[in-house]
């Protein structure tokens, strides 16, 4: 795991904003002769998700383009807050953070391109995966050692959860006997 490089009060995250394409996938889009496309996400970063969740934070994603895959995996993990078509990312999460009345330092931010450079700047954590642009990196708090679409959210939340001293509540739950 990366240092985190500003001082971030990592127990006062509640909002987890994610990139789509590049961070919960590989960047890849199988567009099929219909026109429909195909993306590939990471169950472990969408466990992940639900444990995000249970511990009673918000999740939102912030996609620069709009799809339909991307709209299925977010009824799938039940997030509320899907933002599309931003190609202009801060002024979205500044509206997004009007409306739950949260301010940047309660929110960690995952991407992996140049778009996302803004937000990363603005809020509390901002993260970049391992395989994103330099550029990005330079200004991210927290590089994870794993790529987009390949555990890099799921990373990022266990190290929110550990640092902020949620983990050990939340893994009890797979601890506990399960007998019959």
């Amino acid at each position: 795991m990366a240092d985190v490089s500003k001082a971030t009060d990592i127990s006062a995250i509640r909002l987890l904003v994610l990139d789509v394409d590049g961070v919960l996938t590989d960047g890849t889009v199988t567009i099929h002769a219909d026109g429909s496309e195909s993306k590939r996400f990471c169950l472990q970063d969408g466990h992940g998700i639900k444990m995000w969740r249970r511990a009673g934070m918000e999740v939102a994603l912030l996609s620069g383009r709009p799809s339909a895959a991307t709209r299925h995996r977010a009824r799938q993990l039940q997030i509320k807050h899907l933002l599309e078509g931003c190609q202009e990312k801060l002024p979205a999460i500044r509206e997004l953070l009007c409306t739950l009345a949260m301010t940047p330092q309660q929110v960690a931010y995952i991407g992996d391109d140049l778009i996302d450079i803004p937000v990363v700047r603005y809020v509390g954590l901002g993260c970049a995966v391992a395989n994103a642009v330099p550029e990005l990196k330079l200004h991210a708090d927290y590089v994870t050692t794993r790529p987009g679409g390949n555990g890099a959210v799921r990373e990022v939340i266990e190290f929110i959860l550990r640092s902020s001293g949620r983990w050990d509540d939340l893994l009890q739950r797979y601890l506990e006997d399960q007998g019959p």
